[in-house]
């Protein structure tokens, strides 16, 4: 329900100022679970995200989040999942992502781990495909490109500048399928994300 108001209230603002251009919502399902993987190098990642998918996301969010008097709220009430990144121990993490997928949600995951400081695409880390493996889910690449000229991770106020574009691609099936956690990560997901951002992935 808060999640509903939020998108509601904030929704049309994000749009207004922040999002130029949105492609291939054809590409997102309509119902059932699914992994929503996107490059990370701004907040507005999340924001607009929130502000421009047709269904409830609910992403694996950096433990700052839940340290911060404005965002904290906000991240219990809207379900998001707490992502103690200092742990060596991830199972909870999975578990909260087997709940939010078992349920039949979306569940939101910056493969990266955290926003890039330069706002160039980063190594990423195999855990996505662990967990869409795991719950034997398709994986639905998001190339995001201009928020980092909205808010860097240097800023505390952004820019209204109208630049975000997101492209929603089509899912990364993984049914039966006999690549590796890395392999698919690093020779499938990220590759596509660079090439539409206009970006190389290397590692």
């Amino acid at each position: 329900m808060f999640y509903k108001i939020i998108k509601i209230l904030l929704g049309p603002l994000v749009r207004l100022f922040w999002v130029k251009r949105v492609e291939g919502l054809e590409n997102i399902p309509k119902k059932g679970p699914f992994i929503f993987a996107a490059n990370h190098s701004s907040y507005f990642d999340f924001i607009c995200m929130i502000a421009i998918a047709p269904r409830p996301v609910y992403f694996l969010a950096a433990e700052v989040f839940y340290k911060s008097f404005f965002w904290k709220p906000i991240m219990l009430a809207t379900g998001q999942v707490r992502v103690d990144r200092s742990s060596k121990d991830k199972n909870a993490v999975f578990e909260s992502a087997k709940k939010i997928l078992s349920d039949g949600k979306i569940l939101g995951v910056f493969p990266e781990g955290t926003r890039s400081r330069s706002g160039k695409i980063q190594k990423a880390y195999s855990g996505v495909a662990r967990i869409a493996k795991d719950n034997k889910v398709n994986i639905v690449p998001v190339a995001i490109k201009g928020t980092f000229g909205i808010m860097t991770p240097y800023e505390k106020m952004p820019h209204f500048r109208k630049i975000a574009e997101y492209k929603f691609l089509k899912p990364i099936k993984l049914e039966n399928t006999t690549k590796s956690d890395d392999e698919i990560v690093q020779k499938e997901l990220m590759p596509l994300i660079a090439k539409e951002v206009g970006e190389d992935y290397s590692w």
